[in-house]
């Protein structure tokens, strides 16, 4: 289980996070929504301290972090339990697909060099790329890059894969085999929490919704919660401007 407590974070006079509170279950799929500076991306990366909060507590399975006193060790430790894919790929350039994939093996978790390459093959191949171990990122399609790293991201065997807007930095024609991707990878049960602009997707694979606008969590429920009946005004004004189609049931209104 992952519980984010009172999760506060600003950047000198600029609050972006405003007390977040928000359970994940084991193999729960959230998908966080929201207009650009709702804090989404801010709120992702303080789970594993890439951006440190300024209050608030961190709890992934056994292990909880006071975020006003949090230890190196636990930080550590948090990050050891999460993994993250990036909007911009973050491969190393001047190594292979494979080699991409093993650095985090071999550097963080120190698994034996031939473990490490034996289950960064398993990955690439999940992820439809066993044909381009050997290829560096720049011979590689930003799809291709960005299923590299969902493949480094599952040879850690995390306890939860972050995902900071995987498909915004693709074009158009590629975001559909890197979303294939990460519902075969939802289909097994991986808990994943990702930030989205995909509303298709976010409805037919998560679980869980959340919708977020001015640091805080303006509502969140099931995808039918949230897509078909959302209680909140501003989430039926997100909802209008970023999914045209969308219109309020009119039952709702009786």
């Amino acid at each position: 289980m992952i519980q984010l407590k009172n999760i506060h974070k600003s950047f000198g006079r600029l609050n972006v996070l405003n007390g977040i509170n928000l359970t994940v279950e084991r193999g729960d799929v959230v998908v966080i929504l929201g207009p650009s500076g709702s804090g989404k991306t801010t709120l992702l990366r303080c789970i594993n301290f890439l951006e440190r909060p300024n209050d608030g507590e961190v709890t992934i399975g056994a292990l909880t972090v006071d975020c006003r006193h949090p230890s190196r060790k636990d930080i550590l430790e948090l990050r050891r339990k999460t993994a993250m894919v990036f909007q911009h790929y973050n491969l190393f350039k001047h190594k292979t697909a494979l080699e991409n994939v093993m650095e985090g093996l071999i550097v963080a978790q120190k698994v034996p060099k031939k473990e490490a390459r034996e289950r960064s093959l398993e990955m690439l191949e999940k992820v439809g790329l066993s044909d381009k171990c050997d290829h560096y990122p720049s011979q590689l399609s930003g799809g291709q890059q960005q299923r590299v790293g969902i493949a480094r991201a599952l040879a850690l065997n995390p306890e939860v894969i972050l995902f900071d807007e995987p498909t915004s930095a693709l074009d158009p024609e590629l975001v559909g085999e890197v979303l294939a991707v990460i519902k075969t990878i939802a289909s097994e049960g991986v808990t994943m929490i990702v930030v989205t602009h995909e509303m298709g997707f976010a409805r037919e694979v998560s679980n869980h919704v959340v919708f977020m606008d001015g640091g805080v969590i303006v509502e969140q429920g099931t995808p039918a919660d949230i897509f078909v009946d959302p209680k909140e005004e501003r989430t039926r004004q997100f909802l209008k401007r970023i999914t045209p189609e969308w219109s309020y049931p009119m039952e709702a209104l009786r």
